[in-house]
């Protein structure tokens, strides 16, 4: 009896490392977007994802780019540059987001993010990353924090003539976002279910991995979806900015 038991611990463990070991090396997800509704998708890195080779990113399967561009009052990803350059240059559609942190004003983090992101006309629109990971540890009053996001989007939405997206996830949303914000683009991160199995939040753009596997890339990278055409939402952009 003592062995059996032994054994079945045994193969449970097993069974349990061979089942972490296939999420983690993004063999398997727990949610899978239809290519069909979802057949355009993207990627976001940053300096985590170390040198990447853009030649060898399939654009059959990867039409778009995020690159991490700055984070905080005076945070510079070292890639940035190189990233923004190679990702153009291989053909993909490419635009910068900015790790907001909650340590620092809006005004001084739009300006760190405009002093590292050039202004060229056939980007796509910034992002605003505004999650909990890898935050500081203050967590000010809500109505603080929304004045200094909207701070920070004034001035980033003025500089490049075109509405900010806001990357977030649900707990964030829950905190410090609320009804607010609503005229502004969505990028919602979920990894285990669809966004709206449980919300009717509108968004343009899903985080479905952070551990999905790209040629080009040595390592774990966030893959996404964008909820509609990506032709129709570079257009809008432009619209945008010919409007300021």
């Amino acid at each position: 009896m003592k062995q059996k038991i032994f054994l079945a611990i045994v193969f449970g463990s097993i069974l349990l490392f061979g089942i972490f070991k296939s999420f983690d090396s993004g063999r398997i997800l727990f949610v899978y977007p239809s290519k069909e509704k979802y057949p355009i998708r993207g990627i976001d890195v940053s300096n985590h994802q170390g040198k990447i080779d853009w030649t060898q990113i399939p654009k059959s399967e990867i039409s778009f780019v995020y690159i991490k561009a700055s984070e905080g009052g005076d945070f510079k990803d070292k890639s940035f540059r190189y990233n923004w350059e190679e990702a153009k240059k291989a053909g993909l559609k490419v635009g910068a987001y900015h790790f907001f942190t909650l340590c620092r004003n809006g005004n001084e983090q739009a300006d760190n993010f405009i002093a590292t992101v050039p202004k060229e006309t056939n980007s796509l629109p910034p992002v605003l990353d505004l999650e909990f990971t890898g935050n500081c540890k203050d967590r000010p009053k809500i109505e603080n924090v929304q004045k200094e996001i909207q701070e920070y989007l004034y001035k980033v939405d003025s500089h490049y003539g075109t509405k900010t997206i806001l990357y977030l996830t649900f707990e964030f949303i829950h905190q410090y976002i609320g009804t607010g914000f609503q005229e502004y683009p969505i990028w919602i991160r979920d990894i285990f279910k669809h966004p709206n199995t449980f919300s009717d939040i509108r968004w343009i753009l899903w985080q479905y991995s952070s551990r999905g596997r790209v040629d080009g890339i040595q390592v774990p990278v966030d893959l996404n979806v964008l909820n509609g055409n990506i032709e129709i939402f570079i257009s809008d952009s432009e619209k945008n900015r010919s409007k300021n």
